[in-house]
């Protein structure tokens, strides 16, 4: 007889972890009273995380005394306590091998439904001193899981526990964690998750992902984790490649056209990719390693990078005093997820400055392959001077059959400048300016500019009602950064780490412009060393199961220590559990 052995409840609180502040939800302790166990949450319990953990599938987290008892003698540990993975329901006679999503149970006068295994994260790995857990508990089938609650009730320990239901297609809690995170994904097997009501909304996206990528054939990495950002991997390495030719195309963006000495096909780009230069200063520097979006359209034959000369920067300088023309610079494969979608929808394509290189490859693509939707060209200049590939544009948008160009210049020359002529409106692109333009509600936004230009499109899209879906975004400079639970970090530019050695595989975070020699002796994975540079990192589970941290790996090659439960596509990298075994480049 399966039985609930502790009802365990904790609100989330502040700790301190490795020098940050951690605010978590994982402390339970066990209760001596009977529980309202509610919709969304047990009486006096709460979570620190949201977007990881709760809500209305993931009401109540459940765990078998079996498996502690199992992790206490391999783990040499002296004692288990209820609630110390972060359960609310410690539990016996129920095993992962046994309980499938969707079988319902009563417990007390309550009703409750098995929805997903747990998604482990580092903060269990906090909990019992092991940083480890996580993976350890996923690996081994033995995560636990979730109940949704489906009837409101009262709960207590010593409870029996009554299956009242069995769920469809008799999925196991360790057969769904395995085909999610384990190397295998058979498409028969995924179709059968699929077929689960009760599997949560997040479980089946995962699933969906991992079919599409079966479906297309692709056979490397796990689609069902990867985030967006490492979609699009391209094959690590730098190609000579020589430059064709140099225009100036306003009077700060100059373009640079690259292509193989012998004329041999280019890997093709997605519209919206953009390459890694490795710029050889010489005198014994380290190189400059520089991300520029493509430019041009589709090619096999160049491709095209347009650079801004502003103060500063340092890689611009270079290029604009060093490259002429027969020069060889080394070259990335195409890179990034910021990319054209296949689709029927109107396009909205909004740009401020050099924004305009991704989108405009897009607005090439399009023009190029005659597209009969509706597309928008919305950018934002100083004036003509400082408005590149004016001409350019008009011509792609008049051979599409619905294209609207709106061009806004903050500070118009009166003298060259002409409303009507070379742009459309004077001032800065605005909500009142979206809302006026008749952009239909299920339009796609693809957006790039400047950092203060993208947070005002970004809130102005979001009051008109766009979804954050149907917004795509590309920051030139790092991405927007996913620590879980960390709090009152202040946001830094990133920089050398104090104490930094010379000696060592140097690690070049590629968009942060960071060159940093390797000390195995101080860091335990790349990712530790971004962390001590404030470069931009994603993570969850730092030791190799979620994803989140999977990154680009423009070149060199990488170690594993812990291997990851499955490896990432080729191309990209794992920070969370790695390090380097040369000198390696990252885009980061």
């Amino acid at each position: 007889m399966a039985r609930l052995l502790s009802v365990n409840v904790g609100l989330p609180r502040d700790i301190e972890w490795k020098g940050r502040t951690v605010h978590t939800g994982i402390w339970k302790e066990p209760l001596k009273k009977r529980c309202w166990a509610a919709r969304l949450n047990l009486d006096g319990d709460g979570q620190g995380d949201l977007a990881g953990h709760g809500g209305e599938h993931r009401a109540v987290f459940v765990y078998q005394t079996e498996s502690a008892r199992l992790w206490k003698e391999q783990l040499k540990w002296p004692e288990v306590v209820y609630g110390q993975f972060g359960e609310n329901f410690t539990i016996e006679g129920m095993p992962d091998c046994d309980v499938c999503i969707g079988d319902r149970y009563r417990i007390g006068s309550a009703l409750f439904e098995v929805t997903q295994p747990r998604v482990t994260c580092y903060r269990v790995g906090i909990r019992v001193n092991e940083p480890r857990m996580a993976a350890l508990l996923t690996s081994s089938g033995r995560p636990g899981f979730y109940f949704r609650v489906l009837k409101e009730g009262e709960v207590g320990a010593d409870d029996e526990i009554v299956k009242v239901e069995e769920g469809g297609e008799r999925m196991t809690v360790t057969e769904i964690n395995a085909l999610l995170y384990s190397p295998h994904h058979p498409r028969e097997r995924l179709e059968r998750a699929l077929r689960i009501d009760a599997l949560s909304l997040g479980w089946k996206h995962s699933f969906e992902a991992l079919l599409r990528s079966s479906v297309s054939g692709n056979k490397g990495g796990n689609a069902g984790l990867a985030p967006a950002s490492a979609a699009h991997p391209g094959a690590p390495g730098f190609h000579p490649l020589t430059v064709a030719s140099i225009v100036a195309e306003s009077v700060d963006v100059v373009s640079f056209a690259l292509r193989r000495a012998d004329d041999r096909p280019l890997p093709m780009a997605e519209p919206g990719q953009y390459v890694v230069l490795r710029l050889q200063q010489g005198d014994g520097k380290p190189p400059l390693y520089r991300s520029y979006s493509l430019s041009n359209g589709p090619s096999s034959l160049e491709y095209r990078i347009s650079v801004k000369l502003e103060a500063g920067g340092v890689a611009a300088a270079y290029l604009h005093d060093r490259v002429r023309v027969g020069d060889v610079i080394d070259v990335s494969a195409p890179r990034g997820s910021f990319v054209l979608l296949e689709s029927t929808s109107p396009v909205v394509l909004l740009s401020a400055g050099i924004g305009a290189t991704p989108v405009l490859a897009m607005l090439n693509t399009l023009s190029s392959q005659h597209s009969t939707r509706q597309v928008w060209w919305l950018h934002a200049a100083r004036d003509g001077q400082h408005h590149p590939f004016d001409a350019e544009t008009q011509r792609f948008a008049d051979a599409l059959a619905h294209c609207r160009r709106y061009i806004c210049f903050s500070k118009p020359d009166a003298a060259r400048d002409r409303q009507g002529v070379h742009y459309t409106e004077t001032g800065h692109i605005s909500q009142a300016i979206l809302a006026g333009l008749g952009i239909p509600a299920e339009a796609e936004v693809y957006l790039c500019g400047p950092s203060r230009f993208m947070t005002d499109m970004q809130t102005a899209l979001t009051n008109l009602g766009f979804a954050k879906s149907q917004v795509h975004t590309e920051i030139f400079n790092g991405m927007e950064s996913m620590n879980p639970g960390i709090v009152g970090d202040a946001i830094r530019a990133p920089h050398l780490p104090e104490n930094h050695g010379t000696t060592g595989p140097v690690v070049s975070f590629a968009r942060s412009g960071i060159n940093v020699h390797w000390d195995g002796s101080t860091y335990q994975s790349i990712l530790e060393l971004a962390e001590a540079c404030d470069v931009p990192v994603r993570w969850a589970c730092r030791t190799g199961v979620c994803h989140n941290c999977e990154s680009g790996l423009v070149s060199g090659t990488v170690a594993y220590s812990p291997e990851p439960l499955d490896k990432p596509a080729d191309g990209n990298v794992l920070i969370c559990c790695s390090q380097p075994a040369g000198d390696t480049v990252i885009d980061l």
